[in-house]
């Protein structure tokens, strides 16, 4: 990459020409052919959504999560309620196509439409749509509203950096891993060194490209077994 300096002969940034404030995401479904995405709404999406969550009795699914698990519905219910009017996070409920059930949560946050920056958060998939398409067409979906509806330059990833799983679902999925913020944060009374990655607009085509070839019915056996694994960025 060659060097850009300023008059005073410093290295300075690229220029970002006519970079304008990108819009905000919208509250619409993000509609893919395994589900859809849709804004979380308690009186809709609760009891079945707090059913999905008791295919994991042991909680496992909650551990890096800001909550614990919920025991009761109640007070599942109430959590709802009291983050259904965020504006960010932008809590999305994922809807099964087959079944029209609620499987899963993801939410935008940490919404920054001065500079382009956006994060995918609070990605909470039940055992009802985990190792599915559905799983990874979720952020399939959320990618192309952030690069392809709205502009915007930067789609983040952050983590526990304890969170194995959630590094390699990262990385599988195109982002481009930055490096560890150590003491981060404290979550449940516990330090978070917190991972971090990245997908930028120039990037995305290519991602895109390998997500919609992963995703197609015809990568999939009798069985629903993939038949190539997805490779963003090859």
């Amino acid at each position: 990459m060659t060097e850009i300096l300023n008059a005073l002969g410093q290295p300075v940034g690229a220029l970002v020409p006519d970079w304008q404030p990108r819009p905000r995401p919208s509250r619409s479904p993000m509609v893919g052919r395994y589900g859809r995405l849709e804004p979380l709404d308690p009186a809709r999406h609760a009891e079945a959504l707090y059913a999905a969550h008791q295919h994991d009795p042991e909680g496992r699914n909650w551990t890096y999560l800001w909550t614990e698990p919920f025991r009761d519905f109640a007070p599942f219910l109430a959590w709802l309620e009291s983050i259904k009017a965020s504006e960010d996070p932008l809590y999305h409920v994922v809807i099964d196509a087959t079944t029209e059930q609620p499987v899963g949560m993801a939410a935008f946050m940490r919404i920054d439409p001065t500079h382009g920056v956006i994060e995918v958060g609070h990605v909470s998939y039940t055992p009802l749509m985990q190792r599915t398409p559905l799983a990874t067409e979720v952020i399939y979906l959320m990618a192309r509203r952030v690069f392809d509806e709205l502009g915007y330059r930067r789609f983040e990833w952050k983590c526990d950096s304890l969170n194995a799983r959630s590094r390699r679902s990262a990385l599988r999925f195109g982002f481009t891993f930055e490096g560890i913020f150590r003491q981060h944060l404290v979550v449940k009374g516990r330090n978070r060194d917190t991972a971090w990655f990245s997908m930028l607009d120039h990037d995305w085509a290519e991602r895109r490209h390998a997500f919609e070839a992963w995703l197609d019915p015809s990568n999939f056996d009798a069985e629903g077994q993939q038949k190539t694994k997805l490779t963003p960025g090859v």
